[in-house]
């Protein structure tokens, strides 16, 4: 307590003028701080009117690590000053907290502007052609992974610890964690096969033949992908599960079919001909029917109880409930062609022939 007490009657007697540059220092680091904060304020606004995405990831991501930059470097100043005049042993400890604060805001940085840069590029408010936002984030994440990694090496290398053989016992260990965590592994590297190949994104509506999945992607992951199923649920898939079934993309569809067989009576055998001209002209001439896509009205086959034609041709859209109203305006429209023709649509019948007996021949007597 005599010794805090001398202190600060020296303190306050012949060494004022550093407790003054203390406070000095101190005011003017988090003076710039705040006026550093103002200007990349100015910055964004400036970067917001441009077409590119990179200057605005840039100044955001500026921000954080350029006003804390400022205020550490100014206190960190000021200890040093306040360590040298009390020969305290802090002063040795400030030029390695001062390089692990660039480390560490570095870090900050690259991550910061990494993210940024990745809702931009994902985003159709600041780019008119959004890239596939599943590879975006894969690259992301590989990106944001590396940085922290780096920084953590370079760090225990400064604090004097030799990342070379780390580096060694990673490479025998990454052998034996191999062996242990194949099925990790075999998950990891099919989810980076998903990245590199996109058969599917998030977003995506997709169905596997080979197991009951189907829903919509709602996350790729390293090891497992999210898929909502359309009752709601949600369906967690092993990333390897991928690399041995196989997958179908309705979402990326460029038509959705229409084919549909009907019948007409056999009484109706005259008006065939005319029921599937006027049918193939009411596709034609359909808004919503693609006529470059094969189309195709023909008949068909002779049923047990029909005379039956097909209808096969293809919607311009792929959205699932508009596709069902076109669908059902093209069959309500066929059956009014039916009609006009003066047929009816055929319904299953059965037709009982009832042999007469031969009268039995008159007896004389």
């Amino acid at each position: 307590m005599s010794d805090f007490q001398n202190w600060l009657v020296k303190m306050t007697g012949e060494d004022f003028v550093w407790v003054a540059q203390l406070f000095i220092i101190v005011l003017v680091a988090l003076m710039l701080g705040h006026l550093l904060h103002k200007i990349i304020d100015r910055l964004e606004s400036r970067t917001a009117k441009t077409k590119t995405v990179w200057d605005d990831a840039f100044v955001e991501a500026c921000r954080r690590p350029a006003v804390w930059l400022v205020w550490i470097v100014g206190i960190n100043f000021a200890t040093g000053v306040a360590a040298s005049k009390m020969n305290s042993p802090v002063l040795a400890l400030i030029e390695p907290a001062n390089r692990l604060a660039v480390i560490f805001l570095g870090a900050l940085f690259l991550n910061n502007f990494i993210k940024r840069a990745e809702n931009n590029l994902i985003n159709p408010a600041f780019i008119s052609d959004p890239v596939d936002p599943t590879t975006v984030r894969a690259v992301a994440k590989l990106l944001r992974a590396s940085v922290l990694i780096t920084a953590i090496l370079i760090s225990m290398q400064l604090f004097g610890y030799s990342i070379s053989g780390l580096l060694a016992f990673g490479g025998i260990g990454g052998i034996a964690v191999g062996f242990a965590a194949k099925d990790l592994l075999a998950n990891f590297f099919g989810g980076l096969m998903i990245y590199l190949d996109r058969p599917f994104s998030v977003g995506d509506w997709v169905r596997s033949p080979d197991k009951e999945i189907e829903g919509t992607v709602e996350d790729v992951g390293w090891r497992l992908t999210r898929i909502r199923t359309f009752d709601k649920r949600p369906l967690y898939i092993p990333n390897a599960v991928f690399a041995n079934i196989s997958v179908e993309n309705p979402s990326r569809m460029t038509n959705r079919r229409i084919y549909e067989t009907v019948g007409i009576r056999y009484a109706d055998i005259a008006t065939m001909e005319s029921i599937i001209s006027e049918v193939t002209q009411m596709l034609i001439q359909h808004e919503e029917i693609d006529s470059e896509q094969t189309m195709i009205v023909n008949f068909n086959r002779f049923s047990a109880s029909s005379l039956d034609f097909f209808i096969y041709t293809f919607t311009k859209t792929t959205d699932w409930v508009k596709y069902h109203t076109i669908k059902q305006d093209v069959l309500l429209k066929v059956a009014q062609v039916i009609d006009t023709n003066g047929a009816e649509i055929a319904f299953k019948t059965s037709t009982l022939h009832i042999e007469k007996k031969p009268e039995a021949p008159l007896i004389k007597e």
